[in-house]
């Protein structure tokens, strides 16, 4: 498929009625069992008893475990090996360039401890632009704003390695090397660094990950005026839209994605994550993989990438616990839209079992004035380090352990040790994400 066909697919599909989604989900269904079956060893053994009118529910769940460890089966180029893709991926200056001038190389963070190898095909590249080209705005004003002022685009994430936004941005320059309307700024770089790069650029869109870009507001010397902020890799709460709404005057929007599943959900002009039906089937499940109705919290979600032809994801687990609804929306989308419960911090776990949940710990901190930014890491079950940015670092630390230790103590929790770090706060140097509150031990 051509990306122009994707275009007129994914437009025409954005204007289909209900009959007509659940007509195209059904016939792209079919066509991508069909070929993984015939093609991949690992879903012709899984799908050996599967018949042609089977229900979307006959098909067994698969799961990142279980694929990677038959990584090479499940791909349906049989060239094509994880030897092979480790030799390409030990060059970084393959990022963005496609393996036999096929296939677009990714691999992701694994925040849930399994990091997996992804694979896009042409056709699902095709698919994520057309998506991204129609359903990208939540508003019709942003978007106008956006051509008007040049389509000027600044993501700030990992610049660097196999990740899904470095890639693929790598990937349209490398394309399109004439086009000097988008940036990707590292989000390991200081502070200062990314400041300055995206006060010389001027961005009308500003793209990154919640936590990152809530960091950035807080500096004064940021003086960029996008038309649009998206956020994305992490969930967006209400607290960050407040402060990035604040800080640049415009929409603040996010959406739902991954890299095994591409665009799962776009936000609508009502705050609604509206899933892209067309090209996605998204199951809200329960712990034992049965489906929960409109409005009960999943334990899980079970997608299909139905553009993915070269590394197939059928009925593919995620650990989000999402709520599927079928209200209509005021936007007029008629496609179902989700809330997805998230976090971007860790639950730390103490002695006899306490668990303190991140927002606790984070909102004591943020209220000690003299710190500038801060990264709390639970060290062992009774040791925290303190991480900080601060004018007077010992006054702060000071009030802060003070603060921390009235907490505490108010839990039970007499014998925790706080530690003054010397590192600063800082991202993970391999996915580029940013925690306030984690846990570094097992």
């Amino acid at each position: 498929m051509s990306l122009f066909k994707a275009m007129i697919k994914t437009y025409f599909g954005g204007k289909a009625d209900p009959t007509k989604i659940e007509q195209i989900q059904q016939r792209n269904l079919i066509k991508l069992v069909r070929h993984a079956k015939a093609n991949s060893p690992y879903y012709g053994r899984l799908y050996s008893g599967i018949v042609d009118d089977f229900r979307l529910e006959d098909l067994p769940a698969t799961s990142k475990p279980d694929m990677m460890a038959h990584f090479d089966d499940v791909l349906t180029d049989r060239s094509i090996t994880m030897q092979r893709i480790c030799e390409f991926t030990t060059d970084i200056g393959n990022v963005g360039r496609m393996l036999d001038g096929k296939y677009l190389v990714f691999k992701t963070s694994g925040s849930t401890g399994n990091p997996a190898v992804v694979l896009y095909d042409k056709q699902n590249i095709d698919v994520s632009s057309a998506v991204a080209a129609f359903r990208t705005f939540a508003r019709r004003e942003d978007y106008k704003a956006f051509k008007r002022n040049g389509k000027k685009t600044a993501g700030v994430f990992a610049n660097y390695g196999f990740y899904l936004a470095c890639g693929m941005s790598r990937y349209l320059q490398l394309k399109m090397p004439r086009r000097k309307t988008k940036i990707t700024v590292d989000v390991n770089a200081p502070e200062e660094e990314i400041i300055r790069q995206l006060n010389a650029f001027q961005p009308s869109m500003l793209s990154g990950y919640p936590s990152n870009l809530s960091l950035l507001a807080g500096y004064d010397e940021l003086r960029i005026h996008p038309d649009v902020v998206i956020t994305g890799g992490e969930l967006l709460t209400d607290e960050i839209r407040r402060k990035l709404t604040e800080k640049f005057g415009c929409y603040v929007q996010t959406h739902y994605s991954c890299t095994e599943a591409g665009e799962i959900a776009c936000e609508c002009s009502e705050g609604h994550l509206h899933v892209n039906e067309d090209w996605v089937i998204v199951e809200p499940v329960n712990k034992d993989n049965q489906p929960v109705g409109f409005g009960v919290r999943s334990d899980k979600v079970l997608i299909t990438n139905l553009a993915n032809y070269i590394q197939p994801f059928i009925r593919y687990e995620l650990t989000d616990r999402i709520i599927v609804h079928d209200e209509p929306c005021r936007c007029g989308k008629v496609t179902h839209w989700i809330e997805i419960e998230g976090r971007t911090d860790d639950i730390l776990t103490f002695e006899h079992g306490i668990q303190i949940a991140p927002m606790s710990l984070y909102k004591i901190l943020e209220e000690v004035k003299l710190i500038r930014r801060f990264q709390l890491v639970q060290r062992s079950v009774d040791k925290l380090e303190l991480r900080m940015i601060a004018e007077d670092r010992e006054r702060a630390f000071d009030d802060a352990k003070r603060e921390l230790r009235t907490f505490l103590e108010s839990k039970g929790l007499t014998g925790v040790k706080i530690q003054l770090s010397d590192i600063p706060p800082q991202a993970d140097q391999t996915s580029g994400k940013f925690k306030h509150i984690y846990r570094e031990f097992d």
